[in-house]
């Protein structure tokens, strides 16, 4: 079995993130997206993975270089705008020739993974099996309508009154008569080739199609509090690790890792939380559910529930919350105030908030 990988997305509701990194590299606990999902890839025991990129081709692949790091080895397949997740096995029916393959949107965080899923495709080989997630509001998504079996009877996209609360949530398993079915089908309405259109027609078809139920955690990182949301789901896992220095007037309490070359001086952390390499953490108070990144520096501040990307920096203030800080970005103070502040500042910016 092969993988594919969809990571050419724009990721316009993740702006102003999106504006200057690929929204597939946000990390949540302190890892990028992206290598979540190829670790939940390897662990399925494949490991020839095609990604499909966009205009920020370049970007992911200096984080995923040639796969290896992540024990993969790494096909890019450039799309030149998007047009479906049906296009997407189109243009890459070269690097999947015949194979069974499974399918995965690189924004799509399964921490539980599915590799029982991937054992009863691999037993049963249906034409096609999808991951449905059972959701409070299908009219989002698209949504399986399934038999007694398990069987997918019909797929309707985003419908306003469902007749299935089982949502697609973005993982697929096909074997190669999904080619057929998408040289069969024409765009949308949106313009582009939909999957569901694809799986649909080897459903007329008399196709063998199947579901599977996940019913383990999932969350699209598309939206900013879904991002948090999905970090403080991860660090509640975390396994305590002090690699840097801590000197003897600060405290740690709970699971907190200090990565290498981090300095934690004077400063309280209360887990879950995780401190990146070489940042360096002064006279703060981090509460839990807080991922720091690589070489930031934080002094006089406390912050909770939140996520500082690489190099950014925070100081003097007292009151951060639920917020999403990013690369080089600058937190600071000015004149006096009162409050907490939650915010969403993108890279390389400079803020300064009242105290």
């Amino acid at each position: 079995m092969k993988a594919l990988v969809l990571a050419g997305g724009s990721g316009t509701r993740l702006r102003p993130f999106s504006y200057s990194m690929p929204k597939q590299l946000i990390p949540i606990a302190n890892t990028p997206v992206l290598v979540h999902v190829l670790n939940g890839i390897r662990e399925l025991g494949v490991t020839e993975v095609g990604v499909i990129v966009g205009n920020r081709g370049p970007e992911i692949e200096a984080v995923l270089a040639d796969g290896a790091p992540f024990g993969v080895r790494i096909t890019y397949i450039p799309q030149d705008a998007p047009r479906g997740l049906a296009h997407t096995v189109s243009i890459a029916r070269g690097f999947l020739g015949d194979d069974d393959f499974v399918m995965y949107l690189g924004d799509n965080m399964l921490p539980d993974g599915v590799a029982g899923i991937a054992e009863e495709f691999t037993r049963q080989r249906p034409a096609a099996q999808v991951v449905v997630h059972k959701v409070p509001d299908p009219r989002s998504f698209g949504v399986a309508e399934l038999g007694p079996d398990g069987e997918v009877l019909r797929l309707v996209e985003k419908p306003q009154r469902p007749r299935s609360d089982m949502a697609l949530i973005g993982v697929y398993f096909f074997t190669a008569a999904i080619h057929e079915a998408v040289a069969a089908i024409g765009p949308s309405s949106r313009g582009e080739l939909e999957i569901t259109d694809a799986i649909q027609w080897l459903v007329t078809s008399g196709a063998d199609v199947r579901a599977s139920v996940y019913d383990g955690y999932w969350k699209d990182t598309g939206k900013v509090e879904d991002v948090l949301e999905c970090n403080s789901h991860l660090l509640d896992n975390l396994t305590p690790r002090v690699d840097g220095q801590v000197d003897a007037d600060s405290v740690l309490v709970g699971r907190v890792v200090v990565e290498a070359g981090a300095r934690i001086v004077r400063s309280r952390i209360e887990g879950p939380a995780i401190i990146g390499a070489g940042t360096v953490l002064q006279d703060s108070h981090v509460g839990p559910y807080t991922s720091i990144g690589r070489d930031c520096r934080v002094t006089g501040s406390r912050l909770e529930g939140s996520i500082a990307l690489d190099e950014a920096s925070v100081t003097g203030v007292r009151g951060l919350r639920n917020s999403l800080i990013g690369r080089a970005a600058s937190v600071g103070t000015t004149g006096p105030g009162t409050g907490h502040h939650c915010l969403v500042v993108g890279d390389h910016t400079r803020v300064e908030v009242a105290v």
